[in-house]
């Protein structure tokens, strides 16, 4: 699916209204009607705010779930949801999330709800607009759940998650998802300690079935779980072999590295299109239209105007709302500066 050059998007979470948090916070006291009010109202808030910042891809901002890839959990037959985390207090990081116990087997007969948030999407936004749904990889969605007998590590739960996931995603295609995102930042992540080649294996037959039906893109960065990396955050361990990844789009990280490793966007172009985060979403500096614009010329350098889209780094989960509105804001207007030159 060709597109506009420097096409302007997010990568798929926007944060949740103060409203939609503290609903969360009294969930049990909603009933089913309610909980469905509160998700579209802020699905409508987040589309709102894609279209006045005049973006060209929108999503319906990742509302329903309570993290990009968390609330899947709860989909999936043979788990026993969250157990406790090692620990509550102090700084925010990774350990504070719990993990899931396997106590049968893994399916999700009735989907991974996707399907049904991008329905509420395409029925709530505007027309003429285009319109991209987010799905978590196997390998990433692998990494809450503890292992077992039957499924002794992560590769055995991923593969038994792959399925699963290659089934979501043709349902969203059927559907008629025609731009679509596989997350796979776990990936990325440990590609420095793990064998590249077969998460890239992983990867393509998890995509198989949809590869030519949409345009498909995949996220990779090194994680943004409370604005905190979770790996060394270079992208060279994943290269070449990353290159074979099915994908129309590899989208990268680049606005919080100081753009390190910008070259490497020249060898991706030359088999993909590539999506460039040009905003950092861990940092509160924002950004001006002048600042995007000399990073969008800077990528140019190296990849064309119609194999690039910009974005922010990550999803806008983890930023304040104000914050979120005023990057994309001026990430819009310096791309459209550059693209009035072009």
């Amino acid at each position: 699916m060709p597109h506009a050059p420097l096409r302007t998007t997010v990568v798929g979470s926007f944060p949740f209204p103060g409203w939609l948090e503290l609903a969360g916070a009294h969930i049990d006291e909603l009933g089913a009607e309610d909980r469905e009010e509160a998700i579209r109202d802020a699905v409508w808030a987040a589309v709102g705010d894609q279209l006045r910042a005049g973006l060209d891809v929108i999503t319906d901002g990742e509302q329903a779930r309570f993290d990009f890839n968390l609330s899947f959990y709860a989909f999936l037959e043979g788990l026993e949801l969250e157990r406790e985390p090692r620990r509550r207090w102090g700084p925010p990081a990774h350990d504070q999330r719990g993990r899931h116990t396997i106590v049968g087997e893994l399916a999700a007969p009735d989907g991974l709800g996707a399907v049904s948030e991008w329905q509420r999407l395409r029925e709530l936004a505007p027309s003429g607009f285009q319109l991209k749904a987010s799905v978590p990889g196997p390998y990433t969605l692998a990494g809450r759940i503890e292992p077992s007998a039957e499924y002794p590590d992560r590769y055995a739960i991923t593969e038994a998650l792959v399925p699963v996931v290659r089934d979501e995603l043709t349902r969203l295609v059927d559907a008629g998802c025609q731009i679509l995102t596989v997350d796979e930042p776990s990936m990325s992540c440990y590609a420095h300690r793990e064998d590249p080649e077969r998460l890239v294996d992983i990867f393509n037959r998890t995509v198989e079935p949809v590869v030519g039906r949409c345009y498909l893109g995949t996220h990779l960065c090194f994680g943004n779980f409370k604005g905190r990396a979770v790996a060394p955050r270079r992208y060279a361990p994943m290269f070449p072999a990353f290159l074979e990844l099915a994908a129309d789009e590899l989208h990268l990280e680049m606005a919080s590295r100081e753009f390190a490793e910008l070259e490497l966007i020249a060898s991706v172009g030359e088999r993909h299109d590539v999506g460039v985060g040009v905003v950092d979403v861990k940092s509160y500096y924002v950004e001006t239209p002048e600042d995007v614009e000399e990073r969008v010329r800077g990528c140019l350098r190296y990849v064309p105007a119609e194999r690039l889209s910009v974005s922010p780094d990550c999803g806008l989960s983890q930023t304040a709302r104000w914050a979120a509105q005023r990057k994309l804001a001026n990430m819009v207007e310096g791309a459209r500066r550059v693209r009035e030159t072009l």
